[in-house]
C-alpha cells in the first residue's frame, strides 16, 4: 500500500534464463497488522510499463481489534490500482467518493493534478477477525494526462471478462488477453491479468505488451527450464512468447505490464512526475494544506516526510 514505509526490493539477474530479463525479491515490511511485500520500484528497475509501483498486501488475519487505518495522503501524476483476494477495504476521496471494495473488484483512482485519499477496515468488520490480502499498484500517467482532472472509477468483478482453457483460467482486469478486453478505460496500453494455473499445466504469455511481468502469488512456476517461487516478480525480455509451467502444485500469479513510458518518471513519497519542480510544487501544496480534504474523513491526515 502507498504507506509501506521499507527499503527498496532486492534485484537480481537470472542469467540462466534468457527469457527473463530480470529476476526481483520484494522487500518486505510489517506494518503492524501485516505484512507488505514490495516489488517496485527498485534501484534497477523502476516501471515495467506504466506500473511504477507493486505492493502485495498479506495474505494475513486481522483479529478482532485490529484494523487497517491508512490516513488521508495526497497522490499527483498516477492512478492507484486496488485489487483484493480477499477481506475487505472502505476507500474514501476528496471527490467524495465513498466505495467498498471487495474480492475481484477494481478500484481505480486517478489522481492527474492532485487527490487526496484514505483507506481503512470498513465498520462492519472492525471487532471481528477477517483475512485480508490484494494488491496494490500505481500507473504512472503518460505526459499527456499528468495534470487531468482527477477521477475515480469503481469496477466490478462480474463486469470483468474470464477465460479459461486447458489447464488455466483467469480474469482480465485491465488491458486485452486471451482475446478478451476488459472494459475499464487506461490513457495508455496497459495489462494486468488475475491468472490461475492447475498443477502440471503451462500458459503462454505472448508478446503483446512493449515489456512484461509476473509476480507469483502462491505456487511456483517453471520458465524454460528455471524454477521460480512464490513472491518473486519476473520480468521477462521483450518479444518471446513465454510458457509459464506448473509442477505438482497448483500457481496463483499476477501478469502485468504494458507500453514503454514516453519519458522519465520521477517518485517521491506519493507524487509521480514527469518534473522534478512539479514534486517540490506537490511537496510545498501538501505541507501548506492546499489539497483538497476528504469529506467524512477530515480530523487525520499523514503529514509530509522529511526529506
Amino acid at each position: 500500500m502507498s504507506f509501506f514505509p521499507g527499503h527498496d526490493p532486492d534485484p537480481g539477474d537470472s542469467a540462466g534464463v534468457d527469457q527473463v530479463e530480470m529476476l526481483i525479491i520484494p522487500r518486505t515490511s510489517d506494518i503492524g497488522n501485516f505484512e507488505v511485500r514490495r516489488a517496485l520500484p527498485t534501484a534497477k528497475r523502476r516501471l515495467v510499463g506504466p506500473f511504477i509501483f507493486f505492493d502485495r498486501m498479506g495474505p494475513a488475519v486481522l483479529k478482532a481489534g485490529q484494523a487497517v487505518d491508512v490516513r488521508p495522503h495526497p497522490h499527483i501524476g498516477l492512478s492507484t490500482v486496488t485489487y483484493l483476494f480477499d477481506g475487505e477495504m472502505s476507500h474514501r476521496d476528496s471527490l467524495g467518493t465513498g466505495m467498498v471494495i471487495r474480492p475481484g473488484d477494481l478500484n481505480l483512482m486517478t489522481a492527474g493534478r492532485g487527490i487526496v485519499h484514505s483507506e481503512r477496515t470498513p465498520d462492519d468488520l472492525r471487532g471481528k477477525d477477517y483475512a485480508l490480502s490484494g494488491l496494490q499498484t500505481w500507473l504512472a500517467l503518460p505526459d499527456s494526462h499528468e495534470e487531468m482532472d482527477p477521477a475515480f472509477l469503481h469496477q466490478a468483478v462480474e463486469t470483468m471478462p474470464s477465460f479459461a482453457d486447458r489447464g488455466y483460467s483467469g480474469r482480465v482486469v485491465i488491458g486485452r488477453f486471451q482475446g478478451l478486453t476488459s472494459p475499464v478505460p487506461t490513457p495508455t496500453d496497459t495489462l494486468y491479468v488475475d491468472l490461475r494455473i492447475e498443477p502440471h499445466s503451462a500458459c503462454p504469455f505472448h508478446a503483446g505488451a512493449d515489456e512484461r511481468a509476473a509476480y507469483i502469488l502462491s505456487g511456483s512456476l517453471s520458465v524454460a527450464g528455471t524454477r521460480y517461487h512464490a513472491d518473486q516478480l519476473l520480468v521477462f525480455r521483450p518479444g518471446d512468447t513465454v510458457d509459464l509451467v506448473t509442477g505438482d502444485e497448483p500457481c496463483h500469479v499476477m501478469l502485468f505490464g504494458g507500453e514503454t513510458m514516453e519519458s522519465k518518471r520521477y517518485i517521491w513519497w506519493n507524487f509521480v512526475s514527469s518534473s522534478k519542480e512539479r514534486i517540490e510544487q506537490a511537496k510545498e501544496e501538501w505541507r501548506s494544506g492546499r489539497f483538497d480534504i476528504v469529506p467524512g474523513d477530515e480530523e487525520e491526515f499523514i503529514p509530509l516526510p522529511a526529506d
